[in-house]
């Protein structure tokens, strides 16, 4: 991975300017970071003064200490390096002194294959090779909370408990000081967070940004996550991205708006004269999205908890707002694609996934829907929880994986999206999560001590 000397002096030239413009604002060190196999953040603190040695070489790891990674105890190949990009080097208002840079994966000087990060740049690049752009944009609802002694979760706010709590400002108004904290942190890394709202649980909030280009959206995802957790624990909350911390309240998605622009900026998923506003390209990304969409979920949804989520039912508000069906339709929140001002709302992700792998994942099953010219099904602009079973059966409409043991026997079987995403990461995946699903498939949990321990 050597770099020409004219590289080598831009790169050591932009990174004095760097270093001198963070000194100047009062950092003195760098958070290299980089995540996991399941999108967690980790990472070393640097001092500022040894900035080029992340950018250059890169800031070593055990690898065998990291998740996923599957690198050996001893030689060339146990150390893992992060190597920083530049470009994400930006000061964290919420922890004065401090900056972060995002690290690609590098190990035995060559970039790793199983580096997450790389992964969704593989992808980005097939669709640059095309002159198309995806733009992203994340709604991330998360709960603020607090735990009992048991590590429960509990909501911390007793008077934030109407039947229909979406939108409640009383409730806002008493941890406005966090959410106002979380939306300044943003602004000043570059975020143009445009609204907050109390969603339909109680002590559940959303935060919506303006959307960006996928790679730039899957890092800024990252710094919101490290940004909330920090402002969170300094008010003495939990902020948790759990799909689903309550069984008698609605969880918590991690909502994908996806778009696709050529070179000149022009969209091209919105037609504005075919039906449901939406072009043969959109069409066939649905397509692809659809089709995928039980392998999807492993990557999309990847707790045991998260599939406590995907369940049609109804809850305290009035709906889950989650999608248990693989179908599509106009503004339908009910189906697990969206379509809604040319764009793909792709609704079965949560927070607990690997952003760069589930944008990998919907970029490559996408571009198989494109490549394929693969035809969607017809769109459902129908309220799916108001269907019986034989009507989904009626009308041809599968049901998504119902738990996380599905999921991965769905990916196990997907050999195109396993060969697009890459073998070796999803490999190691599967190895990752199928002893979590069998870890759980064991445990006994209070349910069953309330319904069994005495009975019969």
């Amino acid at each position: 991975m050597s770099i020409s000397s004219d590289d080598a002096q831009a790169l050591a030239a932009g990174v004095l300017a760097a270093r001198q413009r963070l000194e100047a604002g009062g950092v003195h060190t760098v958070v290299a970071q980089f995540v996991d196999i399941h999108g967690s953040a980790k990472g070393k603190y640097i001092p500022l003064s040894h900035l080029e040695d992340i950018v250059g070489a890169g800031v070593g790891f055990a690898g065998p200490s990291i998740w996923g990674l599957n690198l050996p105890r001893n030689g060339p190949r146990s150390e893992f390096y992060g190597r920083g990009d530049l470009s994400t080097l930006q000061a964290l208002p919420w922890m004065p002194g401090y900056a972060r840079i995002v690290c690609d994966g590098v190990v035995a000087g060559e970039a790793f294959g199983r580096c997450s990060r790389r992964l969704l740049k593989r992808q980005i690049a097939r669709l640059t090779e095309r002159g198309w752009t995806l733009n992203v944009g994340i709604e991330p609802e998360f709960f603020l909370l607090k735990q009992d002694s048991f590590g429960r979760p509990v909501i911390p706010d007793v008077a934030d408990c109407l039947e229909k709590p979406s939108y409640d400002l009383k409730a806002m108004a008493r941890v406005r000081d966090v959410l106002h904290n979380m939306e300044q942190g943003l602004e000043a890394c570059g975020f143009d967070v445009f609204q907050i709202d109390h969603e339909d649980a109680s002590g559940q909030y959303e935060l919506n940004y303006h959307y960006s280009d996928a790679l730039t959206a899957a890092d800024r995802f990252i710094l919101f996550k490290m940004a909330a957790h920090h402002i969170a624990e300094e008010a003495g909350l939990v902020f948790s991205l759990m799909p689903k911390p309550f069984a008698d309240r609605p969880g918590s998605g991690l909502h994908l708006h996806m778009s696709l622009s050529d070179n000149s900026g022009k969209p091209l998923m919105a037609d504005k004269a075919n039906s449901h506003g939406l072009s043969d390209t959109g069409r066939n990304c649905i397509a692809g999205l659809l089709v995928h969409s039980p392998a999807l979920a492993a990557l999309h949804a990847p707790s045991v908890n998260s599939y406590k989520r995907l369940v049609i039912g109804r809850s305290l508000s009035g709906t889950t707002w989650a999608p248990a069906h693989i179908a599509w339709g106009d503004n339908n929140r009910t189906t697990v694609a969206r379509v809604t001002g040319g764009r793909i709302e792709f609704r079965l992700t949560d927070g607990s996934c690997n952003i760069y792998l589930a944008l990998a994942s919907a970029i490559a099953a996408m571009l198989d829907g494109v490549e394929q010219n693969i035809q969607s099904a017809a769109p459902i602009d129908e309220d799916l929880y108001e269907w019986s079973d034989e009507h989904f059966v009626e009308r041809s409409v599968a049901t998504l994986p119902q738990t996380l043991g599905q999921a991965l026997d769905a990916l196990a079987k997907d050999k195109l999206l396993a060969q697009a995403i890459g073998e070796d990461f999803v490999t190691e995946f599967l190895n990752t999560k199928r002893p979590e699903w069998i870890d759980f498939c064991r445990s006994v949990s209070d349910w069953e001590y309330q319904r069994n321990l005495t009975w019969p």
